[in-house]
């Protein structure tokens, strides 16, 4: 198995393999949530447009989505998995989530063009990725760490891919130099500070916990959509 690293849109677009599409904050930091509370189906979708268009067509799914990290107009939520703890099971069980993000759906979404499967990443669930990915044994895997807008390495999603290159291949990782490397960086920072109500400072107390969900979501196609499949471990 040889693992392969790659960063943003353009390593998006040259996955081979089986993709591991890492977006810490917050994408794929969110999707588990969906899960967890019992959401019937997810739905990823890369166009903000036509997420929009999608939820005023069935009003009674929820659209949960950013551009740029500002909240879609029109959105039940944006992009926080405080936001979306703060709704809880009541809001989310058996219903139907659309998601939109700059980073990391849009990154699924064009890796699922060329890659042989699409695996979403995050600390909250690496250990079962990397727990599948060794039981699937694909000849090639690679992490693409997708960064600030899918335009520039971010810390957190390097040291996300870090964390799975080591539990796939034993390579050394410390956690204390990711801790340091990560949350004194912009891309921390502007949820510590505060200054924006919709980049709450208690989502990288989330974001960057390990191993929360013992959970591997991965990508398909059903009919003209991508859908997000949830699958369990023991």
């Amino acid at each position: 198995m040889k693992v392969v690293r790659k960063s943003c849109a353009q390593g998006a677009e040259e996955a081979e393999g089986l993709a591991v599409i890492i977006d810490v904050f917050r994408a794929f930091s969110c999707e588990p949530l969906f899960f967890h509370f019992g959401a019937g189906r997810v739905i990823m979708e890369a166009d903000a447009t036509r997420a929009v268009a999608l939820k005023h067509r069935n009003p009674e799914f929820v659209l949960v989505g950013e551009v740029n990290e500002v909240p879609i107009e029109g959105a039940d939520l944006g992009n926080s998995p405080s936001h979306i703890i703060q709704k809880g099971a009541s809001y989310f069980r058996d219903r139907t989530v659309i998601h939109r993000t700059t980073a990391g759906v849009t990154g699924a979404t064009a890796a699922f063009r060329h890659a042989g499967e699409v695996v979403l990443g995050s600390f909250v669930m690496a250990k079962a990725i990397a727990a599948y990915i060794q039981e699937k044994r694909p000849d090639r895997v690679t992490l693409v760490a997708m960064g600030e807008r899918a335009e520039r390495p971010a810390a957190e999603d390097e040291a996300c891919a870090d964390y799975l290159e080591h539990l796939l291949t034993g390579k050394s990782y410390d956690p204390v130099r990711a801790f340091q490397e990560v949350v004194f960086q912009p891309t921390a920072q502007k949820f510590i500070s505060g200054a924006r109500d919709y980049l709450p400072r208690e989502d990288p107390i989330f974001c960057l916990q390990r191993d929360l969900f013992n959970l591997v979501l991965t990508v398909r196609a059903s009919d003209d959509r991508l859908e997000v499949t949830g699958r369990w471990g023991r």
